[in-house]
């Protein structure tokens, strides 16, 4: 009889057990890092336990602290959530012998399933389809592409798409690395890569008395460095494949068989268009998209998972999938610069009520370097697929979304593109389509034009004395901003006949927070919210965020020419060059980790590498000169 459950994990996925955890009667405890203390999970917990540290192998990561912690605060089970310890025998049997509850599958079957070379191999003596094998010996020209992938872990670690055989041992050097400091094993292989293959996966939920549901199928195709950013379910492909469905629920219940599987489980599978597929792995654990399969059926996973692990039976035959859900991953990103992640404070979240939103934030919730940057999961589901695409993309357009930049505008431009629409949905989506993201001239403009209007009607107050107003014409206000690299300028008058800008822009209505402007002879509704140091202005034109330029620089925030700056918060990892040595535009000199992700520094320009500022292992700080690079003399 369960009383009390302790999340091993943060964010999201902990809030989201904690609802359906709430819903059983059961108590609910939280552990959590520094940087996590004043995050909405910890506050929704009935208990909540630190970690000290911020990085994940200090606190997330450590096990006996986290069996520690169930312990000392009185908790009797423990959910691992995905990530982290979700997937460790080792931390699954310490919990069990410490006389807690593991609400996940057997330690027999997570080992299993840990290294992907192995699992392949039962999978393949099972009946499960599987892409052959290849050591990096093995590898030659006419296996080519191929990819080279981490045997233990996932979400992209340690994965690299080889195209070229003299480029293969660098890159299994490169990959070998990151997977040792992401999973703490280096081992990595090959397999031929299918550029533009469809990610399908099934939802299996099993329990202790022999009973194994296929619940349904999702496709999780579209894809950034290898990680999900669109998910739905069912499948577009599998739908419109007659046999397809059935033979991959099949080969899903014959892999869980395979290994005694117990719980809730993912086995993925990569299809080609004709609907041939081969087993890539089995997560033995919840998925981050689960939600689009508990839409589609009714079911509530995490309870399912609690009954399980209670002894519960599962009915004969799981509930049939009715309708269509779609899933996107709300990231601080910025998908234009190559998905550089983002940190800062989010300061307003608000998305419409009419959809699911599965968010680790709020308003005031830091988003820090040390983490995955998901900041949610937004969530649609009706009866047909492209009414859902089409709401779901509405519906994210209109979120009010301020403080960090993130990848909302990527979301809405896949959404509403054709080749979704219409089913299209392969991993070398972005890759055929690109990344439809950049802001026009025009709309960049007009919101900065509003929200300089708006800190004028805030200086003012009700009286709407113009800024700068004067009984003759005189010159016009000016006020500049940043936006990414980009710096735009507006100018302004306002006189007895309105408001006088370059082109054919007039003014409504003017407040603190809210500009109405006639452009073209069309209305639009701007909404401005100003923070310190940055002005989000949302409009049906699109969302921009502004960092005001100021009129005179500070000197001390001025770096030498040549510079080479820490885009983000992180650990320098590796160094590529010494002092002295010559350098061309574009070569890696050094690979920061942050949140989750490796990320190259280049040259900015031939020349001469005249200062290291780092060396590996450091930490620093966004805006850290790294490195600089002298002309050649």
């Amino acid at each position: 009889m369960l009383t009390s459950v302790l999340v091993a994990n943060r964010g999201e996925i902990a809030r989201r057990i904690f609802r359906t955890a709430r819903s059983l009667g059961l108590s609910t405890v939280a552990v959590h890092s520094t940087a996590d203390a004043g995050m909405p999970f910890v506050g929704e917990a009935d208990a909540a336990v630190h970690l000290p540290g911020n990085a994940p192998a200090d606190t997330y990561l450590r096990g006996e602290l986290v069996i520690e912690a169930a312990l000392k605060a009185g908790a009797d089970a423990v959910h691992p959530g995905y990530g982290f310890l979700s997937e460790n025998a080792g931390f699954a049997r310490a919990v069990i012998d410490a006389g807690l509850t593991w609400i996940g599958p057997p330690v027999d079957a997570i080992s299993s399933m840990g290294s992907k070379i192995e699992a392949k191999k039962l999978m393949a003596a099972a009946g499960v389809p599987v892409l052959a094998e290849l050591t990096p010996a093995e590898v030659s020209e006419g296996d080519l592409p191929v990819l080279v992938k981490a045997s233990a872990g996932g979400g992209g670690r340690g994965m690299r798409v080889v195209s070229r055989l003299a480029d293969l041992p660098a890159e299994i050097e490169a990959a070998s690395a990151e997977a040792l400091s992401a999973f703490g094993d280096g081992t990595v292989f090959c397999e031929r890569y299918l550029a533009a293959g469809r990610h399908i996966e099934v939802q299996i939920m099993a329990d202790q008395h022999g009973t194994i549901w296929a619940v349904g199928e999702r496709e999780c195709s579209i894809q950034r460095r290898h990680q999900k950013v669109v998910e739905e379910a069912p499948s577009p492909l599998v739908s419109s494949i007659p046999s397809m469905r059935g033979e991959l629920f099949d080969a899903a219940r014959k892999a869980a068989a395979a290994i005694g599987y117990v719980g809730a489980g993912t086995v993925e599978f990569l299809a080609d268009e004709g609907g041939a597929f081969y087993f890539l792995e089995m997560n033995t654990r919840l998925q981050v998209e689960h939600p689009v399969t508990e839409e589609t059926t009714g079911l509530d996973l995490v309870e399912l998972q609690f009954a399980v692990a209670s002894g519960e039976r599962l009915p004969v035959d799981p509930p049939p999938t009715v309708g269509h859900a779609i899933e996107v991953r709300l990231y601080a990103e910025d998908p234009a610069q190559d998905w550089q992640p983002q940190t800062g404070v989010v300061r307003k979240f608000e998305v419409s009520p009419d959809l699911r939103v599965d968010s680790g934030v709020e308003d005031g919730s830091e988003v820090s370097p040390y983490y995955d940057a998901m900041l949610a999961k937004v969530i649609a589901s009706g009866p047909e697929r492209t009414t859902v695409a089409r709401r779901l993309a509405g519906e994210l357009a209109r979120a009010t979304i301020h403080g960090v930049q993130t990848n909302r505008d990527l979301l809405v431009w896949v959404l509403r593109h054709p080749a979704f629409l219409a089913g299209e949905t392969d991993t070398a989506f972005f890759e055929k389509h690109g990344v439809g993201v950049a802001v026009g001239a025009e709309v960049l403009q007009a919101s900065a034009l509003a929200a300089a209007l708006a800190e004028a009607a805030g200086r003012v107050g009700p009286v709407r004395v113009p800024s700068g107003w004067r009984n003759v014409p005189s010159q016009p206000q000016r006020k500049a901003y940043r936006v990414g690299a980009a710096t735009v300028e507006v100018g302004y008058r306002l006189t007895r006949d309105g408001l006088v800008v370059n082109g054919n822009i007039a003014l409504v209505d003017s407040a603190p927070e809210r500009v109405v402007l006639e452009v073209d002879g069309v209305r639009r509704v701007f909404h401005v919210g100003t923070y310190d140091g940055l002005v989000c202005v949302d409009s049906p034109l699109g969302s921009v965020a502004l960092t005001p330029v100021e009129r005179f620089t500070d000197p001390s925030q001025q770096v030498a020419p040549g510079s080479l700056v820490a885009p983000m918060p992180g650990t320098v990892i590796r160094l590529g060059v010494q002092v002295g040595d010559e350098v061309k535009q574009g070569q890696p000199l050094l690979w920061l980790e942050a949140m989750k992700m490796e990320h190259t520094i280049s040259a900015p320009a031939d020349g001469v590498l005249s200062e290291l500022r780092v060396e590996a292992g450091q930490q620093v700080e966004v805006g850290a000169v790294l490195a600089v690079v002298g002309e050649d003399e």
